[in-house]
């Protein structure tokens, strides 16, 4: 039983320390997302962002702290966007490639690099959100207002920095992967008010029963579909070959290579969205230019005809990240060499490069059903809002991709921690 599980886990008490901390990070994240920028005016900012498009998704993905323009309203996404930026740039970069692969000490280079990354881009994007919306701002008109301009900028660069350590310490103190969790907190603390939301549509008969029962059912399908192919993996059988070291014998046993369907989780899902949400924002600085309002009719989430390229967009830019965020993870090469170091081989392939191109062929094909999949599943709820007529309802199959990823791995995590200690874990 589940209830077993849990219990067995919380009497862990290393485990118990963690799932405590990761529970704190997350009551501090809601805390800071209901303190307010001074200097802004609420009833007129809530008329500029309104109701709909990219906006109502940026409000999601930060609990709810956009709209309301708290210290936490930018969320983690400079982050996110930051850590695109400086792995396409490893690749790219060859002082950066090799930093990358120096071990641990690389690894904090690397890291110390996203945090200025972070730091530049959460500035850079506070600022345009701050110019944008600067007849919401109470200043006068005076040259006082750029100072407020700057004040209100570098106190969401400042909300950002801090999410980012708040992830940082839930990573290393607490349970799976603190980024992931904290867009995993502030998606399911919108869980509430759409549940609220929709109840008012059905009241004043806006929406009927089937309406419901239609996206019950695909919740329902999205969830059971992520944890498919989220566990879904093609295995690769290997043999090692026998060898013999005076009277002992070693080897001549089969094994085989786990490759995961989703080699990338849910990471592909939330690359895409912050790159998708530079254009909203730039529009922003520049509301009644053609660039707005190009962005506005044709990259929006309104589930009619005008949303078709920013699905379009979207479906392309998750696939492409699956294949990039996978060749990040899993290099064929190194598991072919290692293999041979240890004397194993697929059966009917050399060892070396013939095994390694074997293997990127089987991962480019279960990569591309993987990353299909994951469009299909982010699009088809916006496109069921035209359809059914259900609008502004955002907790669809973007925030569901990302909340039930994020809930695999970090059970995975709890679950190696209590097999480790000779537990019942979570998964059968």
């Amino acid at each position: 039983m589940i209830f077993d599980s849990l219990k067995n886990a919380w009497n862990v008490a290393d485990l118990r320390k963690k799932i405590g901390f990761t529970l704190l990070m997350f009551l501090i994240f809601r805390i800071g997302a209901h303190i307010p920028i001074p200097f802004v005016n609420h009833e007129v900012l809530k008329n500029m962002l309104g109701t709909g498009g990219m906006f109502d998704f940026m409000d999601t993905l930060s609990g709810g702290s956009f709209k309301r323009l708290t210290v936490f309203a930018l969320s983690i996404t400079p982050y996110v966007t930051a850590s695109i930026i400086i792995q396409l740039l490893t690749i790219v970069i060859p002082s950066l490639e090799r930093l990358s692969k120096e071990g641990e000490y690389g690894h904090k280079k690397i890291t110390q690099y996203t945090r200025y990354g972070t730091v530049a881009l959460g500035f850079i994007q506070a600022f345009g959100l701050t110019f944008g919306i600067r007849s919401a701002l109470m200043v006068p008109n005076s040259p006082w207002k750029w100072a407020v301009y700057f004040l209100v900028a570098l106190v969401l660069t400042a909300g950002t920095a801090f999410l980012m350590w708040l992830g940082e310490a839930i990573t290393e103190n607490g349970v799976g992967n603190g980024i992931s969790l904290i867009i995993f907190a502030g998606i399911v603390s919108r869980v509430p008010d759409a549940l609220k939301y929709l109840y008012s549509l059905f009241t004043v008969h806006e929406i009927n029963v089937f309406s419901l029962l239609g996206l019950a059912v695909i919740v329902v399908f999205i969830i059971a579909g992520v944890v498919y192919v989220q566990e879904g993996t093609r295995r690769v059988s290997v043999q090692y070959a026998k060898r013999v070291v005076g009277r002992r014998v070693y080897g001549g046993q089969s094994s085989h290579i786990p490759l995961k369907v989703n080699q990338a989780g849910v990471i592909p899902v939330i690359f895409a969205i912050s790159l998708l949400a530079f254009p909203q924002t730039i529009a922003t600085w520049m509301p009644t230019s053609g660039f707005a309002r190009f962005v506005n009719t044709w990259f929006s989430m309104n589930g009619s005809v005008q949303s078709i390229p920013y699905l379009l967009v979207y479906a392309v830019l998750i696939i492409f990240f699956t294949y990039f965020y996978t060749a990040v993870t899993f290099n064929p090469v190194d598991v072919a060499d290692n293999l041979k170091k240890y004397g194993g081989f697929i059966p009917g392939l050399r060892p070396g490069r013939p095994t390694a191109e074997y293997l990127s062929k089987i991962l480019s094909r279960i990569t591309l059903a993987g990353g299909i999949f994951l469009a299909l599943i982010a699009i088809l709820p916006t496109i069921v809002m035209g359809l059914t007529g259900l609008k502004n309802i955002y907790f669809g199959g973007t925030s569901l991709l990302i909340v039930v990823g994020v809930a695999l791995e970090t059970m995975k995590q709890i679950e190696s921690q209590l097999m480790s200690r000779h537990y019942q874990g979570f998964m059968k």
